[in-house]
């Protein structure tokens, strides 16, 4: 899985690209919490991502929760309908906030 990075202002926006599953999970747990070390805001950019397990799940629920100990939170955008269908059904559209866009998501930390 390969792993783009961003930092805008205190938000750090994560991009991975393929699927995020069991194989992935402990990659991208592995990069949440570098990031956590210097922004507790978080934005996963999930554009590049076509499938999420109940493992990847795990690991976005590990992720809210250790950045709102910090007083931050993550944030998704850009969700395609296959993954949106995964978030609802397991309820997690009532955990996370979830934005059309990066931008969007990036700017909801400032209001």
């Amino acid at each position: 899985m390969e792993i783009k990075n961003q930092i805008v202002g205190t938000t750090s926006i994560v991009a991975p690209q393929g699927q995020l599953d069991a194989l992935t999970g402990p990659l991208l747990t592995q990069h949440f919490q570098e990031q956590l070390g210097d922004n507790s805001n978080l934005v996963l950019d999930l554009s590049s991502i076509d499938f999420v397990s109940s493992a990847g799940l795990r690991v976005l629920l590990a992720t809210v929760k250790d950045a709102r100990r910090q007083n931050g939170d993550l944030r998704l955008a850009a969700v395609n309908s296959d993954v949106k269908k995964v978030l609802s059904v397991s309820g997690f559209d009532r955990l996370l906030k979830i934005f059309d866009d990066v931008n969007l998501a990036c700017d909801s930390y400032s209001e």
